[in-house]
């Protein structure tokens, strides 16, 4: 008997079989309580804890690093001051900490427009203008102030319910952040904070849904894009609804806008004309008010890319100006979309003696009265209108002797165009308006009526020269009545071709008479021999040539 046959009789456990030959084999498979089955378990084991114990030492190097970099934050935090270098030396992982454990800060305003709405004392403030200055988040962020006052209650409201939905989105966000333990409502479209205050969403699609708020007190009441209400009526009836029984909570009244909508009227003349942008001054009706305008500039988050501002570029010209620029004075339907204040609107500047001059008067007595008195630019024929008078309730003596006085500084009395229907006797017979104010030394002619002509040819002289950038028509600043007359002119529905003569036109009209009354272009020298002509010859009694 071989080696091998003796070791196989020696192994009971069966590890070995018996090939053909007569010679053993070990079996195939895993052994069973055998050394090398003990030696393979052992060295697994051994593999085990091996990789545990580098993990351990992973961890621990991990932990060493974290604390190194916590006790770092610490130092820093408990210095008082965060400077903008120290997070900058910080390490990512803990800027990121500081941004998610810094709770209590739900929001950070930017500075300008949007900071002084939130620190505005005002009792009735507007923020408005540019599509983009972060408004909606202002108006969200605004009536938290007082929250930590069981007595606080503050109302949001949109024209529509859809139209909140974005609201309460931005609301969920950041109330929760904010204030620890704040709860959504979602049936009553209401907050519910720890002191026990509330913030309630709703919205006024018609002026009847101002009675669902009737009995109900508010401390803070908010409207967000208020131009979306046709007229102030449900504003003022929620006015009423303002009040507190603790003398701690001061109450307010917010509303942001940009321009232009149905309601775009009474919120400018409420909000933006009283007063210079950004100053208190006190209504009618006694409250404070503040207008604080705002531009895309002033919202760096949404500004720094620039697609926001080419999107809004893309926009035409009255919805450009409107959201873009925050325009209040160009509105849906302007005859003269291409007015710009920047191009046509110019400083006042010494003008020269020999400049050709011209007026224009459209007269009314019930209405305004306008004069408008122009020179024209030597160079390049460019209409500058320099002066003007708009008052009512100027008889045709008393307009001629204003006209007079305004005239005293010039060379001599202006020539210039009339209305034709100041001219008429219908149904009068002593002297004309015209022929009164001929009498007194103004030499007036008929003007040229023609409406549709008129407005074509103040959309030529509006237009930018592809050369120079200069239009042939600009404003002296001074001119007021003049200018928002342009901005503000709207088309007839009826005739869109001509403007609505229901609006306020009295200036439009006079400029009108002016650019159809086709001023002489003299040469300078002719212009001087002319002037010297003229003030020693007789005017015609008439038409004043």
């Amino acid at each position: 008997m071989d080696d091998n046959s003796k070791k196989y009789l020696t192994n009971p456990d069966g590890s070995y079989i018996l090939k053909k030959d007569g010679t053993p084999r070990l079996k195939s498979g895993r052994p069973k309580n055998s050394e090398l089955s003990d030696m393979k378990l052992a060295l697994q084991a051994k593999n085990k804890l091996k990789k545990k114990n580098k993990k351990v030492q992973k961890l621990t190097r991990s932990l060493a690093r974290v604390k190194k970099e916590f006790d770092k934050e610490e130092k820093v935090l408990t210095s008082n001051v965060l400077t903008e270098s120290d997070t900058k030396e910080l390490p990512d992982a803990i800027q990121q900490h500081l941004d998610t454990t810094n709770s209590h800060v739900a929001f950070m305003p930017n500075e300008g427009p949007q900071t002084d709405f939130l620190a505005a004392g005002e009792k009735d403030v507007l923020y408005g203008g540019a599509a983009g200055g972060g408004k909606s988040f202002a108006m969200l962020i605004d009536p938290l102030r007082y929250c930590h006052f069981t007595e606080h209650r503050a109302l949001i409201l949109r024209r529509s319910m859809p139209e909140l939905r974005e609201l309460i989105d931005k609301s969920r966000e950041l109330y929760p952040i904010a204030f620890k333990g704040a709860k959504f409502k979602e049936v009553e479209k209401l907050w519910q904070f720890p002191s026990g205050a509330k913030i309630e969403f709703g919205f006024l699609e018609r002026d009847a849904d101002v009675y669902r708020y009737q009995g109900q007190a508010y401390s803070w009441i908010g409207f967000d894009e208020i131009t979306h209400l046709p007229t102030e009526f449900g504003w003022n009836y929620l006015a009423s609804r303002l009040r507190t029984t603790n003398p701690e909570i001061k109450t307010y009244l917010r509303c942001t806008a940009n321009p232009g909508g149905v309601g775009a009227h009474w919120v400018k003349k409420r909000y933006v004309e009283p007063a210079e942008h950004n100053t208190s001054f006190e209504g009618h009706d006694g409250l404070t008010r503040k207008f604080i305008p705002a531009l895309l500039q002033d919202n760096p988050h949404l500004a720094e890319d620039g697609e926001y501002e080419r999107m809004l570029q893309s926009l035409p010209a009255i919805q450009r100006k409107q959201l873009l620029e925050g325009n209040w004075d160009i509105s849906e339907g302007a005859a003269f979309a291409e007015f710009e204040v920047e191009t046509h609107v110019i400083p006042p500047f010494e003008l020269p003696s020999w400049w050709e001059r011209v007026k224009a008067v459209d007269y009314g007595y019930a209405a305004e009265s306008c004069c408008l008195w122009a020179v024209i630019d030597p160079e390049d024929k460019t209409i500058i209108i320099y002066r003007e008078l708009y008052k009512k309730g100027l008889t045709g003596e008393a307009l001629g002797d204003t006209i007079t006085e305004m005239e005293q500084e010039e060379i001599r009395s202006i020539a210039g165009v009339l209305d034709t229907a100041a001219w008429s006797r219908t149904g009068y017979t002593g002297p004309t308006i015209g022929e009164i104010l001929v009498n007194k030394g103004h030499k007036l002619r008929r003007a040229d009526k023609n409406r549709l002509a008129g407005k074509t040819q103040i959309h030529e002289h509006l237009r930018k020269n592809n050369v120079t950038g200069r239009p042939r028509l600009q404003i002296f600043n001074t001119c007021v009545n003049l200018i928002k007359e342009i901005q503000a002119l709207p088309l007839s529905k009826s005739n869109p071709e001509d403007v609505d003569t229901h609006a306020a036109d009295h200036a439009y009209d006079a400029l009108r008479y002016l650019v159809m009354s086709r001023p002489r272009m003299d040469h300078p020298q002719d212009r001087m021999l002319r002037i010297k002509s003229d003030m020693f010859s007789p005017s015609d009694s008439t038409f004043g040539y």
